[in-house]
């Protein structure tokens, strides 16, 4: 009889809906794509592929792995661990208040043109009709607007949460299946209109243009930091997942499914995307606006069938933003919840789930009410690097997130895995499998990631401050 661990996910598969659940979001379907094309397209597709095998796998095991082992989220998995590295699991509880701190405010904007792609369906709303530019422009400038719907989207996210495991796990049992089939029908389109190979070899074409000079360090830096956003590494939200997961499922292969179902699903957003950007002639580097004013004005030229798959294309954005966001913001509760046990406190569940929403929606309310810097408000970044440096709410907390605390969270973790506690790991990944991969594992654990990742965090400092004016 298989085992089932207290409140944990009913079969194996709902464990894996939910951690890709986690992994695919916005960081696959709005980061990606736009750092792809700023980034050169395929030499920044190598370069992810690259960390996510050497970086990406043997971390997402190592999550697993943790939250399993100790049945705790990551403050206590990391001090059950190894007592020493405890302060790497308070960061990693860090991280999910710094990205749910944005990211509903993103999964608002995505509700809203969900709904204007609906309007446009039935023949209401302006969005099929109306320049896509000056409506995204239009609509994040908007405030009270913005701000309602950012609160639907965080509304929905506490709710599925609130209910719990089984909440989480029936919202992504569906969520993601419907999510690759709403792909297919976007990709089937995209790639048959006129001009779609452009758009195919921007993506797989072999091209090591963006390398030139020192561009390679803004390649590697965008490519490293977005297998952390992307997987959700080092943001407790896995640790969390692990810990509910069954003691006979195979943790080895459990990794490389998320991993390659991730990227998967990366991949085919691109392929979503740049086919119909090349088609109609958009500009592929369109930065943040390529999820919204690019894709709607290639609907708009799509003539009748256009708002058709703008509701397909925004529905499957919605699902996978909301299923991210309820990932991260279960790693927050689940770490609150495990400090209330430890102090003989049980059933205090609501609680950290009323206070994590309260947080999440504090960030919320100031990154929407930014408008991405449309409002001129005062930011931290802009008070350092000067108004000019174009700096805005939402940089700020990214900066802490992607490019410092998941980093150096991972670093902690790869250290403290890779050489204080090696048998640790591989005690754990017996429990499933014969751990094939463990010599590679180790070696990336014990060498490469430690490296990588404190030149990732060198690279993003650097994306803010310039270090490389000063050589």
């Amino acid at each position: 009889m298989e085992q089932k661990n207290k409140n944990g996910f009913n079969s194996n598969f709902g464990f894996l809906m939910a951690s890709i659940g986690s992994a695919v979001g916005l960081g696959n379907l709005w980061s990606f794509p736009f750092k792809m094309g700023n980034m050169g397209g395929f030499v920044f597709l190598l370069c992810y592929l690259f960390f996510l095998v050497v970086v990406g796998y043997p971390l997402l095991m190592g999550e697993f792995a943790i939250g399993r082992k100790t049945q705790k989220a990551a403050i206590e998995g990391f001090e059950h661990t190894n007592k020493g590295f405890k302060i790497f699991g308070i960061i990693e509880t860090i991280v999910p208040y710094f990205l749910v701190a944005f990211y509903c405010t993103f999964g608002g904007y995505i509700t809203k043109y969900l709904v204007a792609s609906i309007g446009w369906l039935v023949g209401a709303g302006d969005l099929g009709t109306t320049n896509a530019g000056d409506y995204f422009g239009g609509f994040i400038s908007s405030g009270m607007p913005a701000i309602l719907y950012m609160v639907v989207f965080w509304a929905l996210t506490v709710l599925i949460v609130y209910i719990g495991t089984s909440g989480i796990e029936k919202f992504c049992k569906v969520a993601i299946p419907a999510l690759i089939v709403c792909m297919i029908i976007i990709i089937v389109r995209a790639v048959t209109l006129p001009g779609a190979g452009e758009g195919l070899a921007f993506i797989f074409k072999p091209s090591l243009d963006a390398f030139k000079g020192t561009g390679w360090i803004g390649v590697l830096g965008a490519a490293g930091n977005q297998c952390f956003f992307s997987l959700s590494l080092a943001s407790g939200c896995l640790i969390a997942y692990g810990a509910k997961l069954s003691k006979g499922e195979n943790l080895e292969k459990n990794a490389a499914i998320v991993a390659v179902a991730d990227t998967l699903v990366a991949v085919m957003a691109g392929v979503c995307i740049f086919p119909a950007v090349f088609a109609y002639g958009l500009e592929p580097g369109a930065g943040p606006g390529l999820l919204f004013s690019t894709m709607v004005t290639v609907f708009q030229n799509m003539g009748a069938i256009g708002p058709i798959f703008s509701v397909i294309f925004f529905l499957l954005v919605f699902f996978a933003a909301l299923s991210s966001s309820i990932g991260m913001m279960e790693g927050g509760i689940q770490a609150m919840v495990d400090a209330q046990e430890r102090k003989g406190k049980m059933g205090g569940r609501a609680k950290c789930v009323a206070l994590t929403a309260i947080i999440a929606l504090a960030g919320n309310l100031i990154v929407t009410g930014d408008g991405l810097g449309s409002s001129g408000w005062w930011n931290p970044l802009s008070a350092l690097l000067g108004a000019d440096a174009g700096k805005v709410w939402l940089d700020f907390f990214d900066l802490f997130a992607e490019g410092l605390l998941m980093p150096i969270g991972a670093t902690g973790m790869a250290i403290m895995l890779g050489w204080t506690r090696l048998k640790f790991l591989d005690e754990e990944v017996y429990e499933g499998s014969d751990f094939k991969t463990k010599g590679f594992v180790h070696f990336c654990l014990k060498w490469l990631d430690p490296i990588i990742c404190g030149i990732l965090i060198i690279v993003s400092l650097d994306g803010f401050f310039d270090f490389t004016d000063l050589f």
